[in-house]
């Protein structure tokens, strides 16, 4: 794939990011409920300029190696405002990853971005298997995960923003996205 393409969804838009999305993403990422099972490598407090050093420094560069994908979450009623973003890296134990402003949560957006994301991973891409890190305690992340038809493969100790906890590894492969009968 020569670019990142953008997808539409019955409620969503999800374009590729943008150096342009850096002053949306400081705005919506940089709230305490967003963070906390994210990655220990994500800055807390985050800096002034964490979205900027991220999308410039980190995530146009993977994306420009070929082993990064990146969309901003935009609601199609509304598409210049982003909600979230979502994202498929090369990474053996983590392929895709997710976060959604507070006031956006719990109405299924991730759902549904993930639903288009995971059948680019698989078909487009046509990646084997599809590994997902989480925090345990991150339930509406399990949920998702569960709902895809994901299955939980590892537990391990894990770094988070919020401090040392265990982390769970789920996995779908190609062969279950293709069987699951919905595509």
């Amino acid at each position: 794939m020569d670019s990142t393409p953008t997808f539409t969804t019955p409620r969503l838009l999800l374009t590729p990011l943008q150096l342009t999305d850096a002053p949306d993403i400081q705005q919506l990422f940089a709230h305490w409920e967003v963070v906390r099972y994210l990655d220990s490598r994500v800055p807390w407090p985050y800096p002034a300029d964490g979205a900027l050093t991220y999308v410039r420094d980190i995530a146009l560069p993977g994306i420009a190696a070929g082993r990064e994908w990146h969309w901003m979450i935009r609601l199609r009623e509304a598409p210049t405002q982003s909600i979230g973003s979502i994202s498929l890296y090369d990474q053996p134990g983590n392929n895709r990853g997710f976060w959604l402003a507070p006031q956006w949560q719990g109405k299924g957006y991730i759902r549904e971005a993930c639903e288009v994301i995971n059948a680019y991973w698989f078909e487009e891409l046509a990646r084997p298997v599809m590994q997902v890190p989480k925090a345990v305690e991150n339930q509406t992340s399990r949920k998702v995960s569960l709902h895809e038809g994901m299955r939980m493969i590892e537990t391990r100790e894990g770094q988070f923003v919020s401090g040392p906890m265990l982390k769970e590894i789920w996995e779908m492969t190609r062969a279950e996205w293709f069987g699951r009968g919905c595509r």
